[in-house]
């Protein structure tokens, strides 16, 4: 059983921690993961940037095309004003997936993971954790910045009838989507930065996955681009977040999605196995 002792006049007393063995629970490395999580700055920092990236960017770009509103009958059917004022989160999603990257890639960094190691030898259950409270702090931070975005831009845009509302088919399901999307990015970045333990080198993957290998295939001959594009994390999750994805260079909304979770299930995956090695 686990003891301290603390000084008492000119004697020891030592004290129990606890009045019973206590077992390792997920509960109880959530709740040592949350404690990890809200003390970290990068946390604060990263998820006040993703507010601030998706709110000020997706007014930013409301006003630009309420300046330079769409002309002709086929450009305003096309248009749509639901991912102009979500366009923030395309860059949202670098706050979030560096958090994703900083979130286990400092632990390893300063040794906290060797602690973290010791209290719980299964391992698995701190990435779990960790997961967990990503995802659950990323949908509680960014759902509330989505629908202030999606608010404001609609009523910037509104100025010239080019507005909708969320009763509209798809809308609903692209602001949810756009959050959903940025949590997976998150998660896509954990597994990253659990699988190379290298701040520098989970970011420098999450950036080439993300940006760098699309302008790699958008260099393909002919229909390859577009075909290969789709199946990319970047663009298969994007499509969520967009009410009128073009069939040609898109998936299907859910079936996108359903592409990056895979992607980010597959690195977690590799970042679980290298963790069950225990050469932390």
């Amino acid at each position: 059983m686990t003891t301290w002792t603390r000084s008492q006049g000119q004697a020891l007393v030592t004290v129990p921690a606890y009045s019973q063995p206590q077992r390792v629970t997920q509960a109880r490395v959530l709740r040592s993961e949350w404690i990890k999580l809200r003390t970290q700055p990068s946390t604060l920092w990263s998820l006040l940037s993703a507010v601030v990236l998706i709110i000020g960017f997706g007014v930013l770009y409301s006003f630009l095309r309420e300046a330079r509103p769409p002309h002709g009958v086929a450009a305003i059917a096309s248009f749509d004003p639901a991912s102009v004022s979500l366009s923030g989160v395309q860059l949202a999603q670098i706050a979030v997936g560096v958090l994703g990257v900083l979130l286990i890639t400092s632990e390893y960094a300063s040794g906290l993971i060797r602690a973290s190691f010791a209290a719980v030898p299964r391992r698995l259950p701190v990435l779990w954790g960790k997961a967990t409270l990503l995802a659950a702090a990323t949908l509680a931070v960014c759902l509330p910045a989505a629908l202030i975005t999606f608010l404001a831009g609609q009523s910037i845009l509104g100025r010239q009838h080019l507005a909708t509302t969320l009763g509209q088919p798809g809308v609903t399901r692209a602001v949810i989507g756009s959050v959903l999307y940025l949590a997976v990015a998150g998660l896509l970045g954990l597994g990253l930065g659990g699988l190379l333990r290298s701040t520098a080198g989970g970011i420098s993957a999450l950036f080439g996955l993300l940006f760098a290998v699309p302008l790699v295939a958008s260099f393909l001959p002919g229909t390859w681009a577009d075909e290969v594009g789709k199946f990319l994390p970047g663009a298969a999750g994007q499509a969520v977040t967009s009410v009128y994805p073009d069939p040609a260079t898109s998936l299907a909304p859910w079936t996108g999605f359903g592409v990056f979770c895979l992607y980010a299930v597959v690195v977690l995956g590799l970042a679980a196995q290298r963790m069950r090695r225990g050469d932390a």
